[in-house]
């Protein structure tokens, strides 16, 4: 896992990964020049030019033989007194004189042949040479393209292919649409490893019904960072959030509570009844004793059965008294009474038992399964509100104490199950991180028309995961077209389905998780930490290579992806490992779990939330947008004994056909 490059952006948050290679594969080695055969004469070729001379020669030896033959017939004549002795000395004579031109033309022949021989030798030895200079120019062409095929070797295996995937500088909230409890799991890691990496703060709110959570937190354990988890209703006497605030907040905090169980509550007539409850019993009253004025209010003065009301006896007399004069005795005020206690109900218990707790870095609040949905909403809806006041207070305090806003993604908040909680909620949520300088991260299980927006809101970066349905697929099919979801619709707009890259990896160990997910908190103590180390509520940073081995010991996306390690491909066979997938109504309901797909600058890319990505040494922490460009330093050439390219540099020549005949 290699750091990212200086100048990294303020947002330390990830969400995932995305397998990208910038350097292109150099291909083959450039093969080494062969040396050419060594020409010189051959025998054959002065056997040729010898029976060339032969030829030529023969009518002079021919020539020489006759008249060696006559001279000799006058000579054995003339004893036997057939011819004369001055005749056969005249005969001799002639002959010699006849033969001796014709004897140095024969001697002029064989010095023209031995000069042939020799301007041939040297014109072989002036080709032998030329040969000898290309061979050299070629060895060193070839040296010099080596050594630059070395250099991009080098930064072609040397360089990361998966890199992390951060929201835009200019996005305070991630919209995630769809998902599995899986793929929501992974995500989670993702996001709590990066900021466990950073010493940052992260609020999780799990209202899927499920532990999503549960390796986040084995992995903050593992850390030696105790999360706090809150799993409502059984810990909600020992949860402190929103008790400690002032009447408005806690005001607008219930309304917004009754507001959810009841769709045609007035929140505003109900945040005034509640505040004027606050002034007249007090602020830090618990939910009880409010529960106490509002059976008050609902109750007439003169009821004989308020005497043994154990509600009514936590107030006074005067407190009642007081309270039915400022909030008045009408009918409607009677009925909206009970219709408030009978929605704060639930919530009686909050705070009863809490005792001081310390700062925690990791928060996890999350509702039981067993709840239905109508429980699932007003929970969610009482823990998001609580965040808004509780970010919207530490602005405020941030912005008068330095005079500037916070910075961006200080602390991030996670919200699983965003469909179960009320739009205004939702809205008023993103309104006050943005504001504090919180990221939010919102989960829907499915974008419906009235959620619809978020993908194309302003600060607002889509994210899309796999699809329940078809409906929902074709909801979130216009953010992915070209241009991004603020640009989805416009005219002109491509409306054919993009095609994205599935690395084989995240088909893989997605699928091999697929049943994953817990189904509590409740952590297994054979599966727990067990050696010795000091646990702490907040860690001010965790290194990269302690994050790495916490990843592959503490989470199943760790362990899965060590063992599937050799699914990573990026060498010559990188097309095998990286598969097509269309992203239409299909395609994105059979998206692989942990796949994500997210807006860029030249259409949709795919990226995986698997946190054990961050185990594989292809990994960095640095993004597309801060690799730096595909360059490595140039290499000096290298350098033979007697100055030139060693002859033996780069892979061999092919062999030599030996049944090949070779030419000239």
């Amino acid at each position: 896992m290699a750091d990212p490059a200086a100048g990294t952006q303020a947002n330390p948050t990830s969400l995932g990964w995305r397998y990208e290679i910038l350097v292109p594969d150099p291909g083959p080695p450039p093969h080494r020049p062969a040396p050419p055969d060594r020409i010189r004469v051959t025998q054959e070729w002065i056997a040729a030019q010898r029976a060339g001379e032969k030829r030529t020669n023969r009518p002079l030896h021919l020539m020489l033989a006759a008249l060696a033959g006559l001279s000799l017939l006058s000579v054995l004549l003339w004893p036997v007194r057939v011819l004369p002795g001055v005749f056969a000395l005249g005969v001799c004579l002639a002959s010699v004189v006849v033969a001796l031109p014709v004897g140095v033309a024969l001697l002029q022949s064989r010095q023209a042949m031995r000069e042939r021989l020799r301007r041939e030798e040297e014109r072989l030895a002036a080709e032998s040479a030329e040969r000898e200079r290309d061979l050299r120019e070629r060895q060193e062409d070839h040296a010099r393209a080596y050594t630059e095929w070395q250099r991009r070797k080098r930064a072609y295996d040397a360089q990361p292919r998966w890199y992390t995937v951060r929201p835009p500088e200019d996005a305070h909230t991630v919209v995630v649409a769809g998902g599995t409890e899986v793929g929501w799991s992974a995500l989670l890691a993702t996001v709590g490893t990066s900021v466990l990496r950073v010493g940052g703060d992260l609020t999780v709110v799990d209202l899927s019904g499920r532990a999503v959570a549960g390796e986040l937190c084995s992995l903050v354990k593992r850390s030696a960072v105790n999360p706090r988890i809150w799993v409502l209703p059984a810990d909600l006497p020992r949860m402190t959030l929103g008790t400690n605030l002032g009447a408005g907040p806690r005001a607008r905090i219930l309304a917004s509570l009754a507001c959810a169980s009841d769709a045609k509550a007035d929140i505003d007539a109900d945040e005034t009844l509640l505040l004027r409850i606050f002034e007249v019993l007090g602020p830090q009253i618990s939910i009880a004793v409010l529960i106490g004025g509002l059976r008050a209010l609902s109750t007439p003065a003169d009821d004989p059965g308020t005497e043994g009301d154990a509600v009514l006896r936590q107030l006074t007399a005067a407190q009642r008294a007081e309270l039915r004069a400022r909030c008045g005795r009408d009918r409607a005020v009677r009925e909206r009474a009970w219709e408030l206690e009978h929605h704060l109900a639930p919530f009686e218990g909050v705070g009863r038992r809490a005792a001081e707790e310390p700062y925690a870095q990791i928060k996890v609040i999350a509702t039981d399964r067993t709840l239905g949905d109508v429980a699932a909403r007003a929970y969610g809806t009482y823990t998001v509100a609580a965040l808004s006041e509780l970010l919207e207070l530490r602005a405020t305090r941030t912005t008068r104490a330095a005079g500037a806003a916070a910075p961006p993604w200080r602390h991030t908040v996670v919200v699983c199950g965003a469909d179960s909680v009320p739009e205004h909620d939702l809205e008023r949520l993103a309104e006050t991180a943005s504001f504090a300088g919180a990221g939010l991260v919102l989960m829907f299980r499915e974008v419906g028309e009235d959620t619809a927006h978020w993908l194309a809101g302003e600060g607002c970066f889509p994210v899309v995961m796999r699809q329940p349905g078809s409906r929902a697929a074709a909801r979130v099919l216009p953010a992915l077209r070209a241009g991004g979801a603020r640009g989805a619709g416009g005219p002109g707009a491509d409306t054919r389905a993009p095609v994205v890259k599935v690395h084989r990896l995240t088909e893989v160990i997605a699928e091999a998780l697929s049943g994953s997910v817990a189904d509590s908190y409740v952590e297994d103590s054979a599966e727990g930490v067990t050696a010795p180390v000091t646990m702490r509520n907040a860690a001010t940073s965790v290194p990269p290579l302690d994050l790495v081995r916490h990843v592959r010991a503490a989470t199943a996306w760790g362990r899965t992806t060590a063992q599937a390690a050799g699914l990573d491909g990026g060498g010559p066979g990188t097309g095998d490992v990286l598969g097509d997938h269309r992203l239409d109504t299909h395609g994105l309901r059979t998206l692989p779990h942990s796949a994500m797909v997210l807006p860029g600058p030249g259409g949709p890319v795919l990226a995986d939330a698997n946190p054990g990505i961050l185990t594989l040494p292809t990994a960095t922490l640095g993004t597309v947008e801060e690799a730096p460009e595909a360059s490595a330093p140039a290499d000096a050439a290298p350098v033979g004994d007697d100055g030139g390219p060693p002859p033996n540099l780069g892979p061999p020549p092919e062999r030599l056909d030996w049944r090949a005949v070779p030419e000239g």
